[in-house]
């Protein structure tokens, strides 16, 4: 059994710290939910078996644990290992399983060089915090996400982005991304990145979806809807995944014919039509 002190999951530890003396009126039934919300003791089982893999060689292993079968199409249009920087852009369906198999992919073709712009909740995984550029989406923006940012695309990493910033949303029946953000497309061009569009198939409950309408109806600044993300990584295990790559957009496509918004749609519309 996992030694207490050595979870890296324990939701009785985070609400105390978290609640402070609120937390003793915080009912055990409460906890016991958020536990098996979070699949507490599933994910410290997996954490304590792989103990010592990081990066890529972590993802690798949560593609095996997760039973993931990765179907690539497009394979020939990923750009040749040669030096070159790419800003590798995806939808978003998922929220977990779509990352972790996009990193495993893309880190073992470019021999692990590979970064993420992550939430700061995933970054604090210590298997991941190699590939992270830290990102705060559960309250205020950090004040040196800018630096951070710009750091990540003036290194010498492959950067893969979901430009969405969240994952899908179900609108009529309907899984797709939110609106793109323009970040990527000021940066590549700036850093003289070409763009590799990619979509990847699949989508998680309808009750995920609900959730997350709701948080985004109700303006809630912590993103409830991200506490069953790990469930949903669980409900899909065993699923085939389609991957489609296409083909790289050099980055001087992205002129001054259309604002940096505009060509984050379009690119969002290039990966819907893979």
């Amino acid at each position: 059994m996992t030694d207490q002190k050595s979870k890296l999951i324990d939701i009785d530890r985070i609400i105390d710290q978290r609640a402070g003396d609120k937390a003793a009126y915080i009912p055990g039934f409460v906890r016991s939910w958020l536990k098996k919300t979070v699949h507490q003791d599933e994910v410290n089982r997996f954490m304590s078996e792989c103990e010592g893999e990081t990066g890529v060689t972590w993802l690798k292993h949560c593609v095996r644990y997760l039973q993931l079968n990765l179907k690539l199409v497009g394979e020939e249009n990923f750009p040749p290992d040669d030096g070159r920087r790419y800003t590798f852009v995806s939808n978003h369906p998922l929220g977990g399983g779509d990352g972790v198999a996009l990193g495993a992919v893309i880190g073992e073709r470019y021999d692990g060089n590979i970064r993420y712009l992550l939430n700061d909740l995933l970054t604090n995984l210590p298997p991941l915090k190699s590939l992270g550029i830290p990102i705060n989406k559960t309250g205020a923006q950090s004040r040196n996400l800018p630096q951070m940012v710009d750091a990540g695309f003036h290194s010498e990493y492959q950067l893969l982005l979901f430009p969405a910033g969240l994952c899908s949303r179900m609108r009529n029946g309907v899984v797709r991304d939110l609106p793109w953000k323009k970040t990527f497309i000021i940066k590549s061009i700036e850093t003289q990145r070409d763009v590799v569009p990619i979509h990847f198939s699949g989508s998680n409950s309808k009750k995920f979806y609900r959730i997350a309408n709701i948080c985004s109806a109700l303006h809630m600044k912590f993103n409830v809807a991200m506490l069953f993300l790990v469930d949903e990584m669980y409900k899909n295990v065993g699923k085939t995944c389609e991957i489609r790559i296409g083909k790289p957009i050099p980055w001087q496509t992205f002129d001054k014919s259309r604002s940096a918004y505009e060509w984050a749609q379009y690119v969002r519309d290039i990966v819907y039509k893979l």
